[in-house]
């Protein structure tokens, strides 16, 4: 009997073994793809290069003793296109991190920045800019730093109506929601009341552009995610727990509504991080921690950072397909994600009839 009982136990751990290094080897494989992406987004445009013109060119910057390259490859290189990339595949991270830990956090499959209202905060903080000239920030920083100050004022609101009714994954969707129509209800106004070149470029910037990328942004960027992404990585522990139950994860030793507020709070940060200076770009925090679910299962622990690496994909390819599609024309990224997304929560519906969590 004792036996039997060691051979199950020692099936299970192989099994169990077997199912981490799959999750590992999704993790590698997509690290991999972003790698090959990112060469080959930056050799494609008007001026035609080679992947490995690009991979030498990166790599003469740190290795010029081995590598060589040209004036002309640093320019189309580091100048014009790979801060570009970089900056889709750190948004690209931040806004599927902020997704999956948002849908872990408040136990909804449809819970992403976009829906809780803090894309609309930053679209009206931006239009503000744009239509009057208002803002927290003087010069080219007027625009990013109306959308970072509004995206933060939402998350502060949205706690502080959730917490005025109690701290639990319904009020503060509820609230998210209400907070998403007044903000849109007052862009919507400030459309209505701005000029036709101020329409155009408040709906241009609501359809999300990586086109104003610079390597500063993309520090910027990349020290905000990195940082708070670390720190929701802590906290997965307890974000999987919650996923038992209020009342389970308090029996457990766990702090609720400090989780809960403090992983919202951290998820905004790298959302106003990343769309003060990307514009709104839907569907990359949604649908990315689904596609990554279906894969590795909901463990925070691998969730969070799978899901970031599959977020840096889908972006970084939709805006490589925006470039290109119709070039020299380039849609806005928005757009693409849009196109990406539909089809597949329509197959997440199909497949999926009853259940979503």
């Amino acid at each position: 009997m004792q036996t039997k009982i060691a051979a199950q136990k020692l099936n299970l751990s192989d099994e169990y073994a077997r199912f981490q290094a799959r999750k590992f080897a999704v993790m590698l494989a997509a690290l991999a793809a972003i790698a090959v992406l990112a060469a080959l987004a930056v050799a494609l445009g008007s001026a035609h290069i080679t992947p490995e013109q690009v991979y030498s060119c990166i790599m003469a910057r740190f290795f010029p003793d081995y590598f060589q390259t040209t004036d002309f490859l640093n320019t189309i290189v580091w100048k014009l296109r790979l801060h570009r990339v970089i900056m889709a595949i750190f948004a690209g991270m931040g806004l599927a991190i902020a997704g999956a830990a948002m849908q872990g956090i408040l136990k909804n499959p449809l819970a992403s920045p976009f829906t809780l209202g803090i894309s609309s905060a930053a679209s009206f903080g931006a239009s503000l800019a744009i239509v009057l000239g208002a803002g927290f920030l003087g010069g080219e920083y007027l625009i990013v730093g109306n959308a970072f100050v509004f995206t933060i004022v939402a998350s502060l609101a949205v706690y502080g109506l959730a917490k005025y009714r109690g701290i639990s994954p319904e009020t503060m969707v509820l609230a998210g929601i209400a907070i998403m129509y007044l903000f849109s209800a007052m862009t919507s106004f400030l459309q209505y009341v701005g000029q036709a070149e101020q329409i155009h470029e408040v709906v241009f910037w609501m359809m999300g552009s990586l086109g104003r990328s610079s390597w500063d942004k993309v520090g910027i960027v990349a020290l905000v995610t990195v940082a708070c992404s670390l720190i929701l990585m802590r906290l997965s522990w307890d974000i999987n727990t919650l996923g038992a139950g209020d009342e389970t994860a308090r029996s457990l030793g766990v702090n609720v509504e400090l989780v809960r507020v403090s992983g919202m709070m951290l998820s905004a940060l790298i959302t106003a991080s990343v769309i003060c200076f990307t514009g709104t770009i839907g569907f990359i925090g949604l649908v990315a921690p689904h596609i990554t679910r279906m894969v590795i299962s909901g463990d925070h622990r691998f969730l969070l950072p799978a899901s970031g690496l599959i977020g840096a994909l889908l972006l970084l390819g939709a805006d490589t397909v925006a470039r290109t599609v119709m070039a020299p024309v380039i849609l806005p990224v928005g757009i693409m994600t849009a196109f990406m997304g539909v089809p597949f929560f329509l197959y997440l519906f199909m497949k999926r009839r009853k259940e979503f969590w």
